[in-house]
């Protein structure tokens, strides 16, 4: 990945994650949490995805991996597919908000 490509990325994912890396902890260990997203069976997609956000916002710029970089594209994309299907009224408790949630991204932060 070139250097314009990664202060784009970097930018891009610390705009879209909003939630510190104690918070998505915290967060990903409630019901809630583990009740919403796509499952293959066990941990859903966007659990999984938290998990690795935490580690992501744990290391140093310097000690990010390749998959960790694609992994920040990935939740850049997803971050902006989600939000735009925001439904009406308040969504405090709403499936929504919980996958964004699990993707580091508090809608209402």
């Amino acid at each position: 990945m070139a250097d314009d490509d990664r202060r784009q990325t970097w930018d891009e994912f610390h705009d879209d994650v909003n939630m510190t890396a104690s918070t998505l902890r915290e967060w990903l260990d409630t019901d809630e949490s583990r009740e919403v997203g796509q499952k293959d069976g066990g941990e859903s997609v966007g659990h999984e995805s938290g998990r690795h956000i935490v580690r992501i916002l744990e290391k140093k710029k310097a000690d990010l991996t390749d998959a960790d970089w694609k992994h920040m594209e990935k939740v850049h994309g997803y971050v902006a597919r989600h939000s735009k299907q925001r439904p009406s009224g308040d969504v405090t408790d709403t499936k929504w908000r919980w996958s964004l949630m699990n993707w580091g991204h508090d809608p209402l932060a």
